[in-house]
Protein backbone atom coordinates (compact mmCIF):
# COMPACT_ATOMS: atom_id res chain seq x y z
CA UNK A 1 0.00 0.00 0.00
CA UNK A 2 1.43 3.53 -0.83
CA UNK A 3 2.43 5.99 1.65
CA UNK A 4 2.37 9.71 0.42
CA UNK A 5 3.17 12.30 3.28
CA UNK A 6 3.68 15.94 3.51
CA UNK A 7 7.11 17.05 4.37
CA UNK A 8 9.07 20.74 4.80
CA UNK A 9 5.89 22.51 5.45
CA UNK A 10 5.27 26.30 4.52
CA UNK A 11 3.00 27.93 7.54
CA UNK A 12 0.98 30.71 7.02
CA UNK A 13 -0.64 32.40 9.38
CA UNK A 14 -3.81 34.43 9.37
CA UNK A 15 -5.55 35.66 11.93
CA UNK A 16 -8.22 39.07 12.67
CA UNK A 17 -5.13 41.29 15.03
CA UNK A 18 -8.64 41.46 17.96
CA UNK A 19 -8.20 37.25 18.35
CA UNK A 20 -5.43 38.30 20.66
CA UNK A 21 -4.62 41.46 23.02
CA UNK A 22 -6.56 44.46 23.31
CA UNK A 23 -8.35 45.90 20.00
CA UNK A 24 -6.69 48.53 17.86
CA UNK A 25 -8.76 50.98 16.97
CA UNK A 26 -9.03 50.41 12.90
CA UNK A 27 -10.05 54.18 12.03
CA UNK A 28 -7.44 55.67 14.64
CA UNK A 29 -4.48 53.19 12.87
CA UNK A 30 -5.60 54.52 9.44
CA UNK A 31 -5.50 57.99 10.54
CA UNK A 32 -2.26 57.77 12.20
CA UNK A 33 -0.74 56.07 8.71
CA UNK A 34 -2.04 59.15 6.41
CA UNK A 35 -0.58 61.95 9.27
CA UNK A 36 2.84 60.18 9.43
CA UNK A 37 2.38 60.03 5.59
CA UNK A 38 2.16 63.58 4.76
CA UNK A 39 4.35 64.62 7.50
CA UNK A 40 7.34 62.39 7.16
CA UNK A 41 9.36 64.32 4.32
CA UNK A 42 12.33 62.24 4.25
CA UNK A 43 10.19 59.02 3.44
CA UNK A 44 8.78 61.18 0.94
CA UNK A 45 11.74 61.51 -0.36
CA UNK A 46 13.15 58.34 -0.43
CA UNK A 47 10.01 57.07 -1.91
CA UNK A 48 11.18 59.77 -5.25
CA UNK A 49 15.01 59.06 -5.04
CA UNK A 50 13.83 55.71 -5.06
CA UNK A 51 10.97 55.27 -7.81
CA UNK A 52 8.50 53.45 -5.10
CA UNK A 53 5.43 54.23 -5.74
CA UNK A 54 3.12 55.58 -3.26
CA UNK A 55 4.53 56.04 0.53
CA UNK A 56 6.36 53.70 3.25
CA UNK A 57 8.11 54.27 6.42
CA UNK A 58 10.72 51.90 5.88
CA UNK A 59 13.84 53.75 5.05
CA UNK A 60 12.63 56.81 7.57
CA UNK A 61 11.26 55.91 10.75
CA UNK A 62 12.15 53.17 13.39
CA UNK A 63 10.23 53.91 15.89
CA UNK A 64 6.62 54.24 15.76
CA UNK A 65 5.56 52.17 18.51
CA UNK A 66 7.06 54.80 20.92
CA UNK A 67 5.97 57.79 18.61
CA UNK A 68 2.47 56.80 18.57
CA UNK A 69 0.04 55.59 20.91
CA UNK A 70 -1.76 53.27 18.54
CA UNK A 71 1.25 51.60 17.16
CA UNK A 72 2.17 50.78 20.53
CA UNK A 73 -1.14 49.05 20.95
CA UNK A 74 -0.50 46.87 17.60
CA UNK A 75 2.91 46.33 18.61
CA UNK A 76 1.49 44.43 22.35
CA UNK A 77 -1.29 42.31 19.81
CA UNK A 78 1.26 41.71 17.06
CA UNK A 79 3.75 39.95 20.06
CA UNK A 80 0.89 37.94 21.05
CA UNK A 81 0.52 36.73 17.64
CA UNK A 82 4.05 36.02 16.93
CA UNK A 83 4.29 34.21 20.02
CA UNK A 84 1.24 31.37 19.20
CA UNK A 85 2.68 31.16 15.57
CA UNK A 86 6.33 30.79 16.99
CA UNK A 87 4.72 27.58 19.15
CA UNK A 88 3.14 26.67 16.20
CA UNK A 89 6.17 26.44 14.33
CA UNK A 90 8.02 24.07 17.04
CA UNK A 91 10.30 26.71 17.48
CA UNK A 92 12.89 26.09 20.13
CA UNK A 93 13.87 29.68 20.95
CA UNK A 94 16.40 28.70 23.90
CA UNK A 95 15.23 31.00 26.49
CA UNK A 96 15.29 33.63 24.09
CA UNK A 97 12.35 35.54 22.22
CA UNK A 98 11.73 37.12 18.93
CA UNK A 99 11.43 40.77 19.26
CA UNK A 100 9.92 43.34 17.25
CA UNK A 101 12.92 44.71 14.89
CA UNK A 102 11.33 47.08 12.45
CA UNK A 103 7.64 48.02 11.66
CA UNK A 104 7.28 50.27 8.66
CA UNK A 105 4.30 51.75 6.86
CA UNK A 106 2.64 51.23 3.60
CA UNK A 107 0.47 52.94 1.37
CA UNK A 108 -0.33 51.43 -2.45
CA UNK A 109 -2.13 53.62 -4.81
CA UNK A 110 -3.27 52.83 -8.16
CA UNK A 111 -0.55 51.45 -10.12
CA UNK A 112 1.90 51.03 -7.37
CA UNK A 113 3.47 47.31 -7.24
CA UNK A 114 5.78 45.68 -4.66
CA UNK A 115 7.99 43.59 -6.58
CA UNK A 116 9.06 39.49 -4.80
CA UNK A 117 11.26 39.98 -2.43
CA UNK A 118 12.30 38.42 1.09
CA UNK A 119 13.25 39.84 4.81
CA UNK A 120 16.92 39.13 5.40
CA UNK A 121 18.14 39.56 8.94
CA UNK A 122 14.69 38.55 10.61
CA UNK A 123 12.68 35.29 11.59
CA UNK A 124 9.07 35.84 11.19
CA UNK A 125 7.49 38.84 9.25
CA UNK A 126 3.83 40.01 8.51
CA UNK A 127 1.37 42.57 7.54
CA UNK A 128 -1.71 43.85 8.70
CA UNK A 129 -4.40 45.71 6.97
CA UNK A 130 -5.38 48.84 7.48
CA UNK A 131 -7.20 49.86 3.87
CA UNK A 132 -8.38 47.23 1.55
CA UNK A 133 -10.50 49.17 -1.08
CA UNK A 134 -12.54 46.38 -2.84
CA UNK A 135 -10.51 44.85 -5.57
CA UNK A 136 -7.29 46.10 -4.17
CA UNK A 137 -4.72 43.86 -4.50
CA UNK A 138 -4.06 40.40 -2.78
CA UNK A 139 -0.42 39.33 -1.63
CA UNK A 140 0.64 36.97 -3.79
CA UNK A 141 3.16 34.04 -1.98
CA UNK A 142 5.41 32.04 -3.68
CA UNK A 143 7.07 28.15 -3.31
CA UNK A 144 10.26 28.53 -1.94
CA UNK A 145 11.52 25.77 -4.21
CA UNK A 146 10.49 27.28 -7.70
CA UNK A 147 13.89 28.29 -8.66
CA UNK A 148 14.49 24.04 -7.86
CA UNK A 149 12.22 22.69 -10.12
CA UNK A 150 14.15 22.62 -13.47
CA UNK A 151 11.96 20.41 -15.53
CA UNK A 152 8.78 20.39 -13.42
CA UNK A 153 5.57 21.23 -15.49
CA UNK A 154 3.12 23.32 -14.26
CA UNK A 155 0.39 22.14 -11.67
CA UNK A 156 -3.50 21.79 -12.67
CA UNK A 157 -5.36 24.63 -12.02
CA UNK A 158 -7.40 22.85 -10.10
CA UNK A 159 -4.40 21.71 -7.64
CA UNK A 160 -4.69 21.42 -4.03
CA UNK A 161 -3.25 24.81 -2.63
CA UNK A 162 -0.76 22.87 -0.69
CA UNK A 163 0.85 21.75 -4.18
CA UNK A 164 0.33 25.30 -5.99
CA UNK A 165 2.95 27.00 -7.10
CA UNK A 166 1.59 30.44 -6.24
CA UNK A 167 -0.99 31.18 -3.34
CA UNK A 168 -3.01 34.68 -3.50
CA UNK A 169 -4.25 35.57 0.13
CA UNK A 170 -6.91 38.66 0.23
CA UNK A 171 -7.05 39.46 3.56
CA UNK A 172 -9.52 41.74 5.54
CA UNK A 173 -8.89 45.36 7.06
CA UNK A 174 -7.68 44.18 10.40
CA UNK A 175 -6.45 40.97 9.96
CA UNK A 176 -2.94 39.97 10.27
CA UNK A 177 -0.69 37.45 8.37
CA UNK A 178 2.36 35.70 9.71
CA UNK A 179 5.43 34.05 7.64
CA UNK A 180 8.65 32.79 8.01
CA UNK A 181 11.12 35.66 6.69
CA UNK A 182 12.72 33.60 3.80
CA UNK A 183 9.42 33.27 2.28
CA UNK A 184 9.01 35.16 -0.92
CA UNK A 185 6.60 37.12 -1.49
CA UNK A 186 4.85 40.57 -3.61
CA UNK A 187 1.91 42.76 -3.50
CA UNK A 188 0.60 43.37 -7.49
CA UNK A 189 -0.14 46.31 -9.05
CA UNK A 190 -3.03 48.00 -7.29
CA UNK A 191 -5.84 48.13 -9.95
CA UNK A 192 -8.34 50.45 -7.43
CA UNK A 193 -8.79 54.40 -6.98
CA UNK A 194 -8.11 54.33 -3.43
CA UNK A 195 -5.35 53.05 -1.68
CA UNK A 196 -4.07 49.84 -0.27
CA UNK A 197 -2.85 50.75 3.21
CA UNK A 198 -1.36 48.39 5.16
CA UNK A 199 1.44 47.96 8.18
CA UNK A 200 4.46 45.09 7.83
CA UNK A 201 6.97 44.09 10.27
CA UNK A 202 9.61 41.97 11.25
CA UNK A 203 10.59 39.82 14.46
CA UNK A 204 14.49 39.02 15.11
CA UNK A 205 15.54 36.28 17.29
CA UNK A 206 17.13 37.37 20.63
Amino acid sequence: MSDIKSLFATRLYHAALSERGKPVDAEELEASCLSVAEDDEAGQNWCEENDFPGYTSYASLTDLPWRFPIFKDLKKALDKHVKAFAKDLAFDLDGKKLKLDSLWINILPEGGIHTAHIHPHSVISGTTYVAMPEGASAIKFEDPRLAMMMASPARAKDAPEALRQFIYVAPNVGDVLLWESWLRHEVPMNMVEDDRISVSFNYAWG
